[in-house]
């Protein structure tokens, strides 16, 4: 097949989606595919574009047999609602034409949010008389009103429309979790149009290591003690006071400590309420590169995924994958019934706890810290479920078997009206 890949997100960037794209365009190529990706120029998570690409309006490189096409995006350090706008828009404008600047594909994997990028999606899909396999990795505009980022009733409103307008025209809706599911038949999605694929990650690259002689921990003065690690995405959705808080309840243990790696921008604020709370056992490290995630994940004896009260129940922590796949145990401070809390149960990797409560995250914490066998078996049942689960092999053959049922499907579809009105035929065609 000739997919096109429709990613605001790409490597070289470190977290997110950007990550995940590039694994799955890089191993569809290995599968013989032919892969072109649209994507804007690298700007995350600093929310600047990076040096070796400012000044460009388009950028078309080649990358492990992947066609990458760059266009430019109106960016700002510090983006308020009508900024993130014009982002979304100028990126919008930009890779239309380099998305017209190559061959004609197949089939378009179009991951959203940004939910704008259903439009130029559609127009190609028009020109090229091909399908579009929308990927959802969050829902909008829920969550953001749920956070209280989105108050614009008018603004609410063009959203939902969009936000229908997008389903609407996708062949085919993958998500990422359950929970999706029932949040878009209660908008009238057909079910038979929605397909789960779970967010991946690779078991070969994450994988236990020994935490004894790691570099990364000795890099950090780490060594001979115990290492509470939150790593990633530092916003509003998290609440990382909370894990402060926390750390603070534990300051009578020294060999206990909390590492949060994150955006450096991010970590100034957090570093203020460190500060402010007088502790002294938390460590803020800014984002690692990715070749250290492995041994980064292996110096921690216990992996955190925070999340605030409100957060929408359908939201998937990216972060649980990798954290299974380190086989390390986990201490979820997250809502029970959301879709990240079900997953840890679900994996019989961790505990979950009230989310912004530093009281039960602390007493999780001193829990595992206590009993180590305990610790070590919750941290091997997540490994054999992130092999079971969540392997890239797994995630990718799935893909591709969508991708291949939506191309067959749709070019059935296009040569019906020339076929005979056999039921036979019609009924063998919608069936592909």
């Amino acid at each position: 097949m000739r997919i096109l890949i429709y990613s605001y997100n790409y490597h070289p960037e470190p977290i997110g989606i950007a990550p995940l794209m590039t694994e799955l365009a890089e191993g569809l190529v290995e599968r013989g595919h032919e892969v072109r990706v649209i994507t804007g120029m690298p700007n995350y998570p600093q929310r600047q574009i990076y040096e070796e690409y400012r000044g460009k309006w388009f950028v078309t490189e080649q990358q492990n047999g992947v066609t990458i096409q760059r266009s430019y995006l109106r960016i700002k350090s510090k983006p308020n609602l009508i900024d993130r706008l014009l982002l979304e828009l100028s990126f919008v404008a930009t890779s239309l034409p380099q998305a017209l600047n190559g061959w004609q594909p197949d089939v378009i994997l179009l991951t959203v949010p940004p939910l704008l990028v259903s439009l130029p999606a559609t127009i190609l899909s028009w020109l090229y008389h091909c399908p579009v396999v929308l990927n959802l990795q969050d829902i909008l505009p829920e969550a953001a009103v749920r956070l209280g980022l989105l108050k614009n009733k008018f603004i609410i409103r063009a959203f939902e429309v969009l936000e229908k307008f997008a389903y609407g025209r996708a062949h085919t809706i993958s998500v990422i979790a359950d929970g999706f599911v029932d949040n878009l038949v209660n908008k009238g999605v057909p079910a038979q149009k929605i397909v789960c694929i779970p967010n991946w990650v690779n078991v070969n690259f994450i994988r236990p290591l020994s935490k004894e002689n790691n570099p990364w921990k000795s890099a950090y003065q780490l060594d001979g003690k115990f290492v509470v690690m939150y790593s990633g995405n530092i916003a509003l959705t998290q609440g990382l006071e909370t894990v402060v808080e926390a750390a603070l309840m534990l300051r009578h243990l020294p060999e206990i400590v909390f590492v949060i790696v994150g955006e450096s921008t991010a970590l100034k604020s957090l570093e203020k309420y460190c500060l402010s709370c007088g502790v002294d056992n938390v460590l803020l490290l800014p984002l690692q590169p990715r070749e250290k995630l492995p041994e980064m994940l292996a110096a921690a004896d216990v992996g955190l995924i925070v999340q605030k009260h409100n957060v929408i129940a359908f939201n998937m922590p990216s972060k649980i994958p990798l954290l299974l796949a380190s086989g390390r145990p986990i201490v979820a401070s997250v809502p029970a019934t959301g879709t990240g809390g079900k997953a840890v149960k679900k994996s019989g990797a961790g505990i979950v706890v009230a989310p912004e409560s530093p009281q039960a995250l602390a007493t999780a914490v001193l829990d595992l810290y206590s009993d180590p066998v305990k610790a070590a078996a919750l941290g091997k049942k997540g490994r054999e479920y992130a092999i079971e689960r969540y392997s890239f092999e797994q995630a990718i053959a799935q893909y591709e078997t969508l991708l291949s049922e939506v191309v067959a499907s749709s070019a059935s579809v296009n040569i019906l009206p020339k076929l005979t009105s056999s039921k036979s035929v019609v009924d063998r065609g919608i069936g592909v």
